[in-house]
C-alpha cells in the first residue's frame, strides 16, 4: 500500500502549528528552539519555533504568538486542548539552542536560555520529554512527521552555514 502524501508546512521564526497526521512540519533553528508535542494514539502534533525565553504578555508591542517560549507553549497547549487532546499523554521533544557565534564562558547565551526555558515549560505542564537535541554549535534542520511522531534533526556546524559547498548543475 503506497504511503499517503503529507501536506508540508514550513515554520518561520515565531510560528506555531497544530495539526493531524496529514501534515509534515519543517523548520530551521539556530539559537531559537523548536518544541514538538505529539499524541501517539490520536496522531495529532504541534510544533513551535520560538526566538526568546519568557513571555511577551507584559510588553507594549505584542509580536507573533510564538516569538517567546511561554507564549508559544500557551498557544500549542490551547490548540491541543481545543482538539480534545489529553496534554499529559503527549510526548515532547526539544531542538535547537545552538551557538551561532563562539560561546563566552561567563555569559549564558540566548540559545542556552531558550533550551532551559523549553525544558522548564515542559516540566511545568507535565509533558514527558522523550527526546532532545539541544545546544552545540550551528543550526538544525528539522522535519516533524505527525503521522509517526518522528522528528528528523540534522545539525549543521557554523562553518558549513557560512561557507556552503558549491552546487553542481544536477542539484540546482
Amino acid at each position: 500500500m503506497p504511503e499517503a502524501k503529507c501536506i508540508d508546512i514550513f515554520l518561520m521564526p515565531g510560528d506555531c502549528f497544530v495539526g493531524d497526521e496529514q501534515y509534515r512540519v519543517r523548520t530551521l533553528v539556530g539559537s531559537c528552539v523548536s518544541v514538538t508535542l505529539w499524541h501517539p494514539r490520536l496522531r495529532v502534533g504541534a510544533m513551535s519555533h520560538f526566538l526568546l525565553p519568557g513571555s511577551n504578555r507584559k510588553r507594549d508591542k505584542p509580536g507573533p504568538a510564538g516569538t517567546y517560549g511561554a507564549d508559544a507553549m500557551d498557544y500549542l497547549l490551547a490548540e491541543l486542548d481545543r482538539l480534545g487532546v489529553p496534554l499529559t499523554q503527549c510526548e515532547g521533544k526539544i531542538f535547537g539552542g545552538g551557538a551561532m557565534f563562539p560561546r563566552h564562558a561567563r555569559v549564558k547565551d540566548i540559545g542556552m536560555q531558550n533550551g532551559d526555558c523549553a525544558r522548564d515549560l515542559m516540566r511545568q505542564h507535565g509533558i514527558r520529554i522523550v527526546s532532545e537535541s539541544l545546544f552545540g554549535e550551528g543550526h538544525r534542520q528539522l522535519i516533524f512527521t505527525i503521522r509517526t511522531g518522528e522528528v528528523l534533526s540534522r545539525q549543521v556546524p557554523p562553518e558549513f552555514a557560512l561557507h556552503p559547498q558549491p552546487r553542481n548543475k544536477e542539484q540546482a
